[in-house]
Order: C-alpha cells, then sequence, then structure tokens
C-alpha cells in the first residue's frame, strides 16, 4: 500500500482537483497522510448520522450523495466526481449517505490529522473554502434544474451540466464530428432519483430528445448530442459562457472536418 501513495496523491492535486492550489509543504504532509482507498459501485462511504474519521478526495468514479427522506424514501441529492472533497470537518455527522455510484477510488484522510493541518494552513483552508463553494454551486444548479416541471428539460439540464460544470472531467466526453458524445456516469435509476421522477420517465425522456434530433442514444449510458443550442433552449438556459463556448468547439470541430 505504501509503494502507490505517492502516485495515487499526485493524482489528488492534479487537474481539476480542489487541492491543486495548495503549496508544496501541504502537499508533502497531506501525501504522509493519505490513504489511498477503493469500493465498488452500491459500496457506502460514509452512512447518514454517521461522523466520519477522515476526510476524502475522489481520485476516479462517481459519488452519490443520497438523503432518507420522512416517508423513508431515499432522494439523490448531489453527486461528486474526482477531484471533489467530501466529509465535514470541526463538525458533527453527516446529514446524509455517501455512497459509491460507480467503482470509485479515493484518497483517504484521517480527520484529526487534516483538521491539525487545516488549523495552520491557510492554503489549505481556501481549497476547502473554494470546493465547498463549487458544492453550492452545484446545489444552485441542481434547484434551477429541478424547477422545470417536463422531465424531458430536466434530463436537457442534467446533460447540459455534464457538458459544462464536469467538462473537466476525463472519460466522460469525446467530440466527434458530428457532435458530442457524453458517457452518462450513473445508472438511469440513480437519474431518475436525481431528476425526480421515476426511470420510465427518464427512458421516455432519452427518446424524446432523440426524436426532436438534439440527441442520438448510442447505448443506455451513452448519447451523442448533436445540437447544443436546442438541447440548451430545452431548460431555458442557451446563453451561457460554457454553451457558447461548447457551441463554438462543435462548430470548429465540423468545419476542420
Amino acid at each position: 500500500m505504501t509503494s502507490e501513495i505517492g502516485p495515487t496523491f499526485r493524482r489528488c492535486h492534479s487537474g481539476s482537483s480542489a487541492l491543486s492550489g495548495v503549496r508544496a509543504e501541504t502537499r508533502a504532509a497531506l501525501e504522509a497522510m493519505c490513504r489511498p482507498r477503493r469500493l465498488c459501485a452500491g459500496q457506502t462511504v460514509i452512512h447518514e448520522g454517521e461522523t466520519s474519521d477522515y476526510v476524502g478526495c475522489v481520485l476516479s468514479g462517481i459519488l452519490r450523495l443520497q438523503k432518507t427522506l420522512a416517508d423513508g424514501r431515499q432522494h439523490i441529492v448531489g453527486l461528486l466526481v474526482e477531484g471533489d472533497m467530501f466529509g465535514r470537518v470541526f463538525d458533527a455527522a453527516s446529514d446524509f449517505s455517501v455512497e459509491a455510484a460507480t467503482d470509485v477510488e479515493f484518497c483517504a484522510f484521517p480527520r484529526g490529522r487534516f483538521e491539525t493541518l487545516l488549523s495552520h494552513a491557510p492554503d489549505l483552508d481556501r481549497a476547502l473554502l473554494l470546493n465547498i463553494l463549487n458544492e453550492l454551486d452545484r446545489a444552485r444548479d441542481w434547484m434551477v434544474l429541478l424547477s422545470n416541471r417536463k422531465i424531458s428539460s430536466r434530463l436537457a439540464g442534467f446533460l447540459v451540466l455534464l457538458c459544462s460544470r464536469f467538462a473537466s472531467i476525463d472519460r466522460l466526453f469525446e467530440l466527434r464530428p458530428d457532435g458530442l458524445e457524453i458517457r452518462v456516469p450513473i445508472s438511469r435509476t440513480d437519474l431518475a432519483h436525481l431528476l425526480g421522477t421515476r426511470t420510465e420517465s427518464i427512458s421516455r425522456a432519452f427518446h424524446w430528445l432523440e426524436d426532436k434530433g438534439d440527441i442520438e442514444i448510442l447505448d443506455p449510458d451513452r448519447v451523442l448530442v448533436r445540437d447544443v443550442a436546442a438541447l440548451a433552449s430545452r431548460t431555458g438556459d442557451d446563453e451561457t459562457d460554457e454553451i457558447a463556448s461548447l457551441k463554438a468547439v462543435l462548430a470548429s470541430r465540423r468545419t476542420s472536418g
């Protein structure tokens, strides 16, 4: 296990990771306490109501944040992808469970040692704050997405969010001459829970968007976005900088092709 800590931790502070901007000395301290962990899809990382003994940073895979409602139903309230951090510091039990939506690898930092480092490392404090702000931005996105009455609009919004908020995640996208191929990173059951509907409704929404020419269904977990402007218009949000940039990239790819 010790031999893989170095390479594993380097992935933890590279690219879009919340820890990518920490100083060298903070990085060395984090590497010394990093413990790589792997879980299979469906396993629980942190149970709702549990006080976790570590803070984590996702290296690969998708974690879902899940809340049990008063009537016993479970609702997915968010997703964590590579580079995201999880686990509460200087606080009590978690208000939701953290579960593996796919096979997941993450770096675990013992909570006590992490809190000690956090108290005298302002760069780590800043990184943690930025991670929290990023989570809040996504939460607002989910709220706007769920405000759409049509399930097809919610699904379109989810695909647009993948194209914008998660654009830096490797293996989710492939730019093609005829559009943007997206690998939907969670099951349709999880997607239904996330969008507040049933699996059957999600399937109908996929086919409705395909009938309209916005997407092409390649596999149950792969779609080709043929018209990003039309897809964005289903959500009422087609003028954001992210969508404009994506439209420009697709247009350039078609021209060069």
